[in-house]
């Protein structure tokens, strides 16, 4: 185990990859252009040591040195009372364990559908509790790959990856452009493009031919807007979830993990 450095000053110039973690606009300039970001909880670091991501540095409480006492490598572990933990990162860290992380190069969209056979593609979804939670029923769902518009917010950002419980490690995830002509790419490599959308006149999720849904990329759109003309435009099929009790809609990570499900329940490894 590296050597633990007690911290007492919240201004510790070595905590500088967790200052003000809540300030969303700070973080995202910090963030993606010093190439790092913040997994907060054991289960999640330790999800992201798994998925080879290389640790900076470790920040927990000072009572909870022994939990992670067989943590590998040689990154500093920097422990600190709770008072100072929140003076530095902005917010109680309930779970008393944070970790920095390098983020590894963005893959490309098309490495990441090359031997995809259901692709989730997400149209300005910025809310960062809605990206962890759909990347973790993709996870669960058998959804092998998620494709971002440029506007869709980070999944590797602090809440994202804590909805998630460190879902976004285990989905290879792309930014797609142009948008929404990239799309384009998906149809090219044998894709339905599915628009999941409320309109009445779109197909059930269930009555899909067995065609269409042999290799399928689902669009789902930001909470509140949808989808936009555009992308409804350039998919090839409409597809809605029948709803009862005239409810219209559902979040999108219900929406998305209801779709998911529905796409891959005639899945052998199921």
């Amino acid at each position: 185990m590296p050597e633990v450095h007690l911290i007492t000053d919240p201004g510790d110039d070595r905590l500088g990859d967790y200052r003000a973690l809540t300030d969303l606009e700070l973080r995202t300039r910090w963030e993606p252009p010093n190439g790092l970001f913040i997994a907060e909880g054991e289960l999640v670091l330790r999800r992201a040591l798994r998925a080879g991501y290389r640790p900076r540095s470790y920040l927990i409480d000072e009572k909870r040195t022994d939990q992670i006492a067989d943590l590998p490598g040689d990154a500093p572990i920097y422990a600190a009372t709770p008072a100072v933990l929140e003076k530095a990162t902005g917010f109680h860290v309930h779970r008393g364990v944070l970790a920095s992380f390098h983020r590894a190069p963005l893959r490309t969209a098309e490495e990441v559908i090359a031997s995809a056979v259901r692709v989730a593609v997400l149209e300005d979804v910025n809310n960062h509790t809605n990206i962890g939670a759909v990347f973790r029923g993709a996870a669960a769902l058998g959804i092998d790959a998620v494709l971002l518009s440029p506007t869709s917010a980070d999944p590797l950002y602090r809440r994202s990856v804590r909805v998630s419980m460190g879902e976004v490690f285990a989905v290879p995830y792309a930014r797609l452009e142009p948008w929404p002509d990239g799309l384009d790419l998906l149809r090219h490599g044998g894709f339905t493009v599915l628009a999941l959308t409320p309109d009445a006149d779109a197909v059930p999720l269930q009555r899909l031919t067995a065609e269409q849904r042999r290799k399928t990329a689902l669009l789902l759109g930001a909470e509140g807007p949808g989808l936009s003309k555009n992308a409804l435009a350039a998919s090839d099929v409409p597809v809605k979830i029948p709803m009862r009790r005239n409810v219209d809609s559902l979040n999108i990570a219900a929406a998305a993990a209801v779709a998911f499900w529905e796409l891959g329940r005639d899945d052998p490894d199921a």
